[in-house]
């Protein structure tokens, strides 16, 4: 029996799709634009910070734009991804990104605490996959690719918000992969660990146990990112890429 061809996997495996990332002006979202362009992709950086957004994709040239968006904002999702579609003619992947975290013991974790990190984390992430979902299921299918973290795999002392958020996140990509994969919609989550950012300044990562010794950088985790927006994952939906090093290896 003759040897079967290895597969390959090209230079460029997002040429000529679309993509749109939320909180993508800086940090883990700016890795994800960068890495997505690189693929091949024409990249669209959707977050609040838009003088951020619009100098990355300024910085990208002509396969890349800007938009502002709130990610609670429905008439902002709506008018993003109309930008996106006008822009570019389509919207194959979705990356929702954009985040916030807040802290306290449950006693003094008050409502507002918990309302402003599920608008956002949750409820913007909600928004950004019932968006564009008709736009993607039109076209006959497209890739979301939904962070979550992980928190979003286990507890976490006095981030009570946050990993509620990112664990209903998890269970959301869950429900979608189910409903959409007839119609070629994957949605699969990323759960990066300890990641040197500007959220994380505070955080002594030396001191954090991780087997392969270090905290991660922006562009560990963008590739996985790429991984799961490109064909090579083609069939990976309601999958859970964990993206920490070792970090939960032990739980």
């Amino acid at each position: 029996m003759p040897a079967r061809p290895v597969p390959t996997v090209p230079d460029r495996p997002l040429e000529g799709r679309v993509a749109l990332v939320t909180g993508g002006a800086r940090g883990l979202g700016a890795a994800y634009v960068r890495a997505l362009h690189a693929a091949g992709a024409a990249v669209v950086v959707a977050d609040v910070l838009h003088d951020e957004g619009a100098a990355l994709a300024a910085d990208l040239g002509d396969r890349a734009r800007s938009v502002r968006l709130d990610v609670t904002d429905e008439a902002g999702w709506a008018a993003a991804v109309e930008a996106t579609v006008e822009a570019f003619g389509g919207l194959d992947v979705l990356v929702n990104n954009a985040g916030i975290a807040n802290s306290a013991p449950i006693e003094h974790y008050s409502t507002a605490k918990w309302d402003a990190v599920i608008a956002v984390n949750l409820t913007g992430t909600f928004l950004g996959c019932r968006t564009v979902v008709p736009v993607m299921r039109a076209a006959g299918g497209g890739s979301i690719v939904n962070v979550s973290s992980v928190e979003g795999l286990r507890g976490g002392e006095r981030l009570h918000g946050y990993v509620a958020s990112k664990f209903g996140v998890r269970g959301l990509t869950k429900s979608l992969a189910v409903e959409l994969g007839r119609d070629g919609v994957r949605v699969n989550s990323v759960h990066p660990g300890l990641v040197r950012t500007e959220m994380t300044t505070r955080i002594d990562t030396d001191a954090v146990p991780i087997p392969i010794g270090r905290a991660a950088v922006p562009d560990d985790v963008a590739g996985a990112v790429v991984f799961l927006a490109s064909d090579a994952s083609a069939y990976l939906t309601g999958t859970e890429l964990v993206v920490d090093g070792g970090l939960t290896a032990g739980v």
